[in-house]
C-alpha cells in the first residue's frame, strides 16, 4: 500500500470513528426520514378512486404536529425511507472507497447501481409509457380500475394501438431461442422512426437555430435608440468566430497566407469553446459531488441543516435549551 492509499485509509477510519461518535452523541437519532400524508381524490363521486400520497417532510414539522396532537397521522416517521437513507449513504461511502483503490466494496456498489438503474427505468417505462399509452388506450376502464385511478375518464378505446402492441410482442421474440429474426422488424421500425424524428428535431433545434443566431447585425442599438457598444462588439466576435471556424474546415485551398491565419484564428475560437465546454462539464461533476456530500452531512449525519428542517428539533431533543 503506497503513501496515498494509506492516507485515504486513515481518513476513512477517522470518518468511521466520527460517525460512530455522532450516533452515540445523538442517541441514534440521525438519518431519520419523515413523510406527510396527502389524500388524493381523483373522482369525488367514486370512493374507490381515492388514495394517499406520502410526500417528504421534515422532523421539525413532525415534532410540531406531535406537540399539537400526539395522535395525529398527517406527519409520520417513515421506516422504509430511513432504511433507504442509510443504504444510500453506505453505497456512497463504498463508491468513494475507490479513492483508495479498486476494491470489492466499490464493485458491489457499482453492480448495484447499474442493476437498479436498469430495473428502475424499465419499471418507470412500463408504468409511465406502456400502461397509460398502450393499455390505457386499448382498455381504459380496466386500467383505471386496476392500476391508474387518475386516468382521464374521457379516455376511449382506440383499436389502432393494437399495432404497437403487436410490434412490442415481436420485439420480445428476441428472448426466444428460435425465431429471433422476428424482432428485427420492430427494431428496424423503431430505429427508422426515431432517426426520422430526431433528424427533424435536430434540423430545427440545432442546425437552423445556429444559422439564425449566426446572422446578427453589427450595429446594435438599445431600447432608447442609442448605439450599444458591447452588444455590437459581441456580434462582431460572433461573426468572426463563425467565419474563421468555417475557413478551418475549408480544405479546397492550402492553409497558407491569409487563409492559414484565418484558420489558425478559428482553431483558437474552437479551443476556447472546447475548454469552456470541458470546464462546464467539470463544474457539473463537482456540483454532483457537492450534492452527494450535502446528502451525507445533512440527510444522514445531521451535521448541517442549511434549510432549517430539523435544527430546532435536534436542539430540543438534545436538551440544549
Amino acid at each position: 500500500m503506497n503513501k496515498s492509499n494509506r492516507l485515504w485509509v486513515i481518513l476513512f477510519i477517522i470518518g468511521a470513528v466520527l460517525v460512530a461518535g455522532r450516533m452515540l452523541i445523538s442517541q441514534s437519532l440521525i438519518g431519520k426520514a419523515y413523510v406527510q400524508a396527502v389524500p388524493v381524490n381523483a373522482d369525488e363521486e367514486n370512493e374507490d378512486h381515492k388514495w394517499t400520497l406520502y410526500e417528504q417532510s421534515s422532523q421539525t414539522k413532525f415534532n410540531e404536529a406531535v406537540l399539537e396532537d400526539p395522535n395525529q397521522t398527517k406527519y409520520l416517521f417513515s421506516f422504509s425511507r430511513t432504511i433507504g437513507v442509510w443504504i444510500a449513504a453506505l453505497l456512497t461511502i463504498f463508491v468513494l472507497s475507490f479513492l483508495i483503490r479498486d476494491n470489492p466494496l466499490y464493485k458491489f456498489a457499482e453492480s448495484i447501481f447499474i442493476g437498479i438503474s436498469a430495473a428502475y427505468w424499465m419499471v418507470v417505462g412500463f408504468w409511465s409509457t406502456v400502461v397509460p399509452n398502450l393499455f390505457g388506450k386499448l382498455s381504459p376502464d380496466m386500467v383505471r380500475d386496476w392500476a391508474m385511478p387518475g386516468l382521464g375518464i374521457d379516455e376511449r378505446v382506440e383499436l389502432m394501438y393494437i399495432v404497437p402492441l403487436v410490434l412490442g410482442l415481436m420485439l420480445l421474440w428476441i428472448l426466444s431461442p428460435k425465431g429471433g429474426w422476428i424482432s428485427r422488424w420492430p427494431t428496424a421500425f423503431i430505429i427508422g422512426v426515431f432517426c426520422g424524428l430526431r433528424l427533424i428535431t435536430f434540423i430545427h433545434a440545432d442546425f437552423l437555430s445556429q444559422i439564425r443566431n449566426g446572422i446578427a447585425p453589427l450595429w446594435m442599438v438599445d431600447s432608447s435608440g442609442s448605439f450599444d457598444f458591447w452588444e455590437s462588439l459581441r456580434n462582431v466576435f460572433l461573426i468572426i468566430g463563425v467565419l474563421s471556424c468555417l475557413v478551418y474546415f475549408f480544405f479546397s485551398f492550402e492553409h497558407k497566407g491569409i487563409i492559414g491565419k484565418t484558420a489558425k484564428l478559428g482553431i483558437w475560437f474552437m479551443m476556447i469553446t472546447f475548454g469552456a465546454a470541458f470546464g462546464y462539464t467539470v463544474m457539473g461533476r463537482i456540483a454532483l459531488l457537492a450534492i452527494r456530500l450535502e446528502f451525507l452531512f445533512d440527510d444522514w449525519l445531521w451535521l448541517i441543516d442549511p434549510t432549517g428542517k430539523r435544527l430546532e428539533a435536534v436542539i430540543s431533543m438534545l436538551g440544549l435549551f
